[in-house]
């Protein structure tokens, strides 16, 4: 199981256990607000808003505040405007980070993101240092048997099917995602994660002495309250992450 799928896994599965309710809900509909406003308000048009309205669905968000999202984003109702801004840097043993921050405030997203890396034994990039080893791909990880895996997500128009320990990554392009995921849910197979993601092109391997640093740098990052996401490409083994988890 690649670095990407663990941490993808293990967040879900820590999910509002680790982070309060409400920072879940404002990550959340923060991601559905900027989706509508850069590809229109109808989800059956834009993927990227689908996969954000069923992200906050499967976390439990409310209709009303799912519709106040996308009625901020179209102008219908005030509120306040956020940026999209991505950061670049490392973490220790050169592992690369893409941090995407949705924020009303760019000065104070730059500067709780260099004192996070800093502080955390990281490094802050120049623009384009690591957005070229990442790729934006759509993602869901699958239980079930190879077989009926393969059919559903190849019918449901899926890029690739690849084993991940007894699971399966499923690879889509950004768009196909929802189409993807629809095939899978009707063949009653169960959906551990889905999202559209930036999966890495290279994975770097982190050695028990480095991984609870490159771990605690990523999770302090995504704890910020301007971040909406962050992307990594450690590998560290099954039996390491076990240990510093």
């Amino acid at each position: 199981m690649s670095g990407h799928s663990k941490w993808s896994s293990i967040k879900h599965k820590k999910g509002a256990k680790d982070v309060k309710r409400g920072k879940i809900f404002g990550k959340l509909t923060k991601a559905i607000e900027i989706a509508a406003r850069e590809g229109g308000a109808d989800p059956e048009g834009n993927p990227a808003l689908a996969n954000a309205i069923q992200k906050a669905k499967d976390q439990s968000v409310p209709s009303d505040n799912i519709e106040r999202a996308i009625k901020r984003a179209t102008g219908d109702v005030e509120g306040v405007i956020y940026e999209e801004i991505w950061y670049e840097g490392y973490a220790p043993s050169g592992v690369a980070l893409y941090v995407q921050c949705l924020t009303d405030n760019r000065n104070r997203a730059t500067s709780d993101v260099r004192s996070t890396f800093t502080r955390n034994g990281g490094s802050l990039g120049e623009p384009g240092s690591v957005a070229y080893l990442f790729t934006q791909r759509g993602y869901l990880l699958v239980s079930g048997s190879e077989d009926d895996v393969m059919l559903a997500a190849l019918e449901g128009g899926a890029e690739d099917v690849r084993p991940s320990g007894t699971q399966w990554e499923v690879l889509t392009s950004p768009g196909d995602l929802p189409a993807v995921r629809a095939a899978i849910e009707a063949a009653g197979l169960g959906i551990e994660s889905a999202d559209i993601t930036q999966m890495p092109s290279t994975d770097v391997p982190v050695d028990a002495s480095s991984a609870a640093q490159v771990l605690r740098l990523v999770d302090a990052l995504d704890d910020l309250d301007d971040v909406q996401a962050v992307y990594a490409n450690f590998d560290i083994p099954d039996e390491v992450m076990a240990e510093v988890l």
